[in-house]
């Protein structure tokens, strides 16, 4: 359990929708500088407030809090001075500069929820808006696309399609889609001011070939192909060996 000013700092955090990693110190065997129950925050820079280990276990704790903020699935990570098999749902780390002792830290993401932007007033428009909501999305409903965003579809029905496009191109926004029959999307897509290959980003139709008719199902289909075309999850190695040569 976070406490005291960590648990402050925790909840600045989330309240600015920054991503950490919540380490704990579960297990301890002496010798070794830290005790069950020691905590600390890994920043997506590295960076760690609080303490769980000395500069040679800070290195594993960094490498593995990196992965774990990149796959969003916790991890009990045991630092030991010598090679050993790594259990079941555990990853070993060998770190031969620990000063003999071995620990397992329990590793936690905190990941704000991803963020839509959905340009448009029409029904599909607040069905996906509700629908990914109900999925664990931050929606914006006619807002500006911003870095960071993980989708931009533009359901509004010909008003302002081409700008709310280009916005969402030009910010970066890895799935954007355009709701339109294929012909008049070619027409839009054919016409925006930026490069081809950006162009090229504009899924239209947007959503899969599901036989969909109704706003809902429009909307269940954009968002079964967010999910589809997300970028798949690397599971972390079971054993790394360390290489740091300073404390413990």
């Amino acid at each position: 359990m976070i406490a005291g000013s960590l648990a402050e700092a925790a909840q600045r955090l989330r309240d600015g929708g920054e991503p950490f990693v919540h380490a704990t110190v579960v297990r301890a065997q002496h010798p070794t500088s830290v005790h069950a129950g020691d905590t600390a925050l890994v920043h997506p820079d590295g960076t760690i407030d609080g303490f769980v280990g000395g500069v040679c276990a800070q290195e594993s704790v960094r490498a593995h809090a990196a992965r774990v903020l990149e796959t969003g699935e916790p991890l009990l990570l045991r630092i030991v001075p010598e090679p050993e098999p790594a259990p079941e749902g555990v990853v070993v780390a060998h770190n031969p500069c620990l000063s003999g002792g071995a620990f397992d830290v329990f590793l936690e993401p905190w990941l704000p929820p991803p963020r839509m932007v959905v340009a448009g007033r029409t029904p599909i428009a607040r069905a996906l808006a509700a629908l990914a909501r109900a999925s664990g999305w931050e929606v914006e409903e006619g807002g500006q696309p911003r870095p960071g965003d993980r989708a931009a579809v533009v359901a509004s029905h010909g008003e302002r399609e081409e700008e709310a496009l280009e916005q969402a191109l030009r910010a970066g926004v890895p799935y954007v889609a355009l709701v339109a029959s294929r012909r008049r999307g070619e027409a839009v897509r054919a016409s925006l001011g930026v490069p081809e290959a950006e162009r090229a980003r504009v899924r239209v139709p947007a959503g899969l070939d599901i036989g969909a008719r109704t706003p809902t199902e429009v909307a269940l289909s954009i968002l079964a192909q967010i999910v589809a075309e997300r970028a798949p999850r690397e599971a972390p190695a079971v054993h790394e060996e360390a290489h740091c040569c300073h404390g413990h």
